[in-house]
């Protein structure tokens, strides 16, 4: 395995790290009935965390 492969391979087991810290921040969320401070527009804000996908995906570029 070269080193491009090996880049791609600790890069995707990070994303995927990652997209199950984010689910599981969510399910938290909604447990505590705590909102989700974010920043929309330059502004931080509140939002309902039943208001947020319980899921992100994050594209991959082929190659």
């Amino acid at each position: 395995m070269g080193t491009k492969e090996q880049l791609k391979e600790e890069r995707d087991k990070i994303v995927k790290g990652l997209e199950e810290t984010y689910r599981r921040l969510i399910e938290y969320k909604k447990e505590k009935k705590s909102p989700m401070i974010v920043v929309r527009n330059g502004k931080i804000v509140a939002v309902d965390p039943n208001e947020i996908l319980p899921t992100t995906l994050y594209k991959r570029n082929a190659g």
